[in-house]
């Protein structure tokens, strides 16, 4: 049976997340049925990462094994077509080895965080950013984003309805670069924690406005307490922009 690996990109917006869910659409649903529309086959594609409600990809990554040999190309341009008009794109197709996995085969995945720093309402960036009006000091950001470097206890910054086996996890990355109003924070591990990206993105929010220091976010970090978190930064300004293989 072909093993077909999916490059996607969506908008979050409309989607109550990746998976599959009872209480509204879910990307996951949309493009099983777009699989089902074009081919006649009942199959779920199973992707990378499960993003939540309101965040958006850049580049999700998914499988699916459908029973007939279609060319890729194919199975993309179908997808595509199936699932319009819903703000859904398949990047890019191309078969894979039958023990390729999109989640479990991933050694790295990138996120991006965006947040437009300015005082006028968003337009073209409503529900793809999170507005701060007040100014931010990226620069203090950044300094302090580099104390979760590394292997640590991530509890502080880890939703309470995570499901993971342990709260440890390696962060090989967290950059904050500012562009004009724009400030990215950009994340990269192995595997998050439910929530850990937006949780530290709104505790380093607290430190761009000067109300945390360097030392209160290790001392949150520390505290291995959920109720150490500075306020969980909202789902819209969430990317995955990557997966690694």
């Amino acid at each position: 049976m072909p093993r077909y690996k999916l490059i996607l990109e969506y908008d979050g917006t409309a989607f109550v997340g990746w998976q599959m869910q009872e209480n509204g659409p879910s990307v996951q649903e949309r493009l099983a049925e777009a699989i089902k529309a074009f081919s006649g086959e009942e199959a779920i594609p199973r992707g990378a990462g499960r993003t939540d409600a309101g965040v958006h990809a850049l580049g999700q990554v998914a499988h699916i094994d459908l029973g007939k040999d279609w060319p890729p190309e194919k199975v993309r341009d179908a997808l595509n077509a199936q699932v319009r008009p819903d703000p859904i794109s398949v990047l890019a197709c191309e078969r894979a080895a039958d023990d390729f996995d999109a989640r479990f085969s991933a050694t790295a995945r990138h996120y991006l965080y965006r947040i437009a720093n300015r005082r006028a309402p968003l337009a073209l960036d409503r529900d793809r950013a999170w507005q701060v009006v007040h100014a931010l000091d990226a620069a203090a950001m950044h300094e302090a984003a580099q104390i979760l470097v590394g292997h640590h206890d991530f509890t502080t910054f880890r939703s309470s309805e995570c499901q993971a086996a342990s709260p440890v996890k390696t962060l090989d990355r967290l950059a904050v670069t500012r562009s004009g109003e724009e400030i990215r924070i950009e994340a990269l591990a192995r595997s998050f924690l439910h929530n850990q990206v937006r949780s530290m993105v709104g505790s380093l929010k607290l430190v761009g406005e000067g109300k945390w220091s360097a030392r209160d976010l290790q001392e949150a970090l520390g505290a291995r307490a959920r109720g150490a978190c500075g306020p969980v930064a909202p789902s819209c300004g969430l990317y995955l922009a990557a997966v690694d293989y």
